[in-house]
């Protein structure tokens, strides 16, 4: 047998054998081809993904690592690539792959959207645009393309260029759903101008996909809320939920479960560290149930000359999958609250900085905004003595009402039933009581009500929770240019703003199960 063979032989055992997740046997076969190519980016980047389908968080970044100082032209090759590079934030790698490739002129526009794709995923938005400007000068008029600047064109706050966009995305294919999708999102719909029958039109094409009933559901209720026609918008969003669910693996057992192990870990000997001396950075978590409000408390402080927002970072989470070497679903499992016992913090915390810094100007605090981390309060608390941990906390119904209507790609799998939402819900607040007693201090609540009612108040026991003066500019949110890539988005750009009557009020009588549960 040839040697061009027996790797043809191996390859197809490889792949059988990661087909019935037999992951240890298909991690040799690739290392055998890897002995006969040692710097081959193709195998190197199969033996990443194997290695984060078997749980072995460092293996598979370092393969990827290796994989990009390779320095691979193959598009096929180089899409995969950089979708690893960004699971492991390797911003640094990423970013000189995509240096590699220029001129952009001749790159395939599909490995240009998916570069793009990965900047806007690292909540990098200008550098997204750029590439799908490359891209759209390549070809005008294609759909993915047109899509992809749209939803980042909405994320810089460009609604009315993120409109045309997407509408003349749509004259070349009007069966997207995501278009359908984002258009209804840009601005508030009217009896005069909404695409509600388009959207129904849309749905009843046959062989739709849960996926796209899911996307196409969600744009009608929205549309629908807007004009007022709630017991039809309930019907929809009903059909959203119904579908998105039927695609996800939740289970609500396991939540209970990895609550239960964190409230469990022993207490910490000293329950607010020192604070280290040549800690010059200080990151401010905004923490709590998505559409809890932390967007809009995040755009508040940046309006801070000491604050940099950037945005929902996975970036701690890299570091506690790294200190464990394990490689999770989400932002933590029960496998790295059973390993962290034995990790360093103190490097985790370090490895975090480090991260951070390509990302930092001169400002002495920046924020992360990734609501979930509540689960990691206890490691942040230790790992970073410096951190400022701010709370967002909103009316249960409100909260779990606005989970419910929003789609989050496969984040918050809880969030599409009310029975299930509602016991998340209460396994969270079970948690932030925990994580309030374990590290006294060390948390601030911020009221989301009190935030909307009166901001300046509210935002001045923030700064002296975090250490800095108040500044006027913080209440100016129309002058905020960042990338917003969260469901609030719009809603972030405008004045603040104390709802009278709270959003799931004209659906009461639909939300019983869900207000039952959460008052039981």
């Amino acid at each position: 047998m040839s040697q061009q063979q027996r790797g043809q032989s191996l390859w197809q055992q490889a792949e059988l054998h990661a087909s019935r997740k037999e992951w240890p046997q298909a991690i040799a076969c690739f290392k055998a081809l890897l002995v006969q190519s040692p710097e081959d980016p193709k195998v190197l980047v199969q033996l990443s993904y194997i290695e984060s389908l078997a749980g072995h968080y460092r293996a598979a970044r370092d393969y990827a690592l290796r994989a990009q100082r390779a320095k691979p032209r193959d598009p096929a090759v180089m899409r995969e690539l950089v979708a690893r590079l960004r699971t492991f934030n390797a911003a640094e790698a990423l970013h000189d792959s995509v240096e590699q490739l220029k001129p952009l002129d001749r790159v395939p526009i599909p490995l240009i959207l998916v570069c793009a794709a990965q900047y806007s995923y690292l909540n990098e938005q200008e550098r997204a645009l750029a590439l799908l400007d490359e891209a759209r000068r390549g070809d005008p008029d294609y759909p993915a393309t047109l899509l992809a600047r749209g939803q980042v064109l909405m994320y810089l706050g460009r609604f009315d260029e993120a409109e045309a966009d997407v509408l003349r995305c749509m004259r070349r294919a009007p069966e997207l759903a995501q278009a359908w999708w984002l258009l209804s999102r840009l601005r508030k719909q009217t009896e005069a101008s909404n695409h509600v029958e388009q959207i129904r039109t849309q749905l009843q094409r046959p062989g739709r996909k849960p996926a796209e009933i899911a996307l196409l559901a969600d744009a009608l209720h929205k549309e629908l809320d807007d004009l007022g026609q709630h017991a039809d918008a309930w019907a929809a969003l009903e059909q959203a939920c119904k579908a998105k669910r039927s695609t996800l693996d939740y289970r609500a057992e396991d939540s209970r479960a990895l609550v239960a192990a964190l409230t469990g870990l022993p207490a910490p000997l000293i329950p607010v560290s020192p604070v280290r001396e040549n800690d010059s950075r200080t990151p401010i978590f905004i923490v709590g149930m998505h559409r809890s409000g932390t967007t809009l408390l995040e755009q508040l402080l940046d309006g801070h000359s000491e604050v940099h927002g950037v945005g929902e970072l996975y970036d701690f989470t890299s570091q506690m999958r790294y200190a464990t070497d394990h490689h999770c679903r989400g932002v933590i499992d029960a496998t790295i609250v059973e390993r962290s016992q034995g990790i360093d913090l103190d490097a985790v915390g370090a490895g975090y900085l480090k991260g951070m810094e390509w990302r930092l100007g001169k400002e002495r605090f920046f924020t992360d905004k990734l609501p979930s981390n509540f689960l990691n309060i206890g490691f942040i608390c230790r790992a970073l003595p410096q951190a400022k941990i701010l709370h967002m906390v909103r009316d249960p119904i409100e909260t779990c009402f606005s989970n419910l209507r929003e789609l989050f790609s496969d984040a918050n799998p809880y969030s599409y039933d009310q029975l299930e939402l509602a016991d998340f819900f209460k396994q969270y607040k079970q948690l932030m009581a925990h994580w309030h007693q374990a590290y006294p201090g060390r948390i601030l609540d911020v009221h989301y009500a009190e935030l909307t009612r009166d901001p300046e108040a509210v935002l001045r026991e923030v700064c002296a929770f975090c250490g800095m003066e108040f500044e006027p500019a913080m209440l100016e949110l129309q002058q905020r240019t960042r990338g917003v890539a969260t469901a609030s988005a719009v809603q972030v750009r405008d004045k603040v703003i104390a709802r009278e009557q709270p959003k799931w009020a004209p659906y009461a009588e639909y939300l019983q199960p869900l207000i039952q549960a959460l008052q039981a």
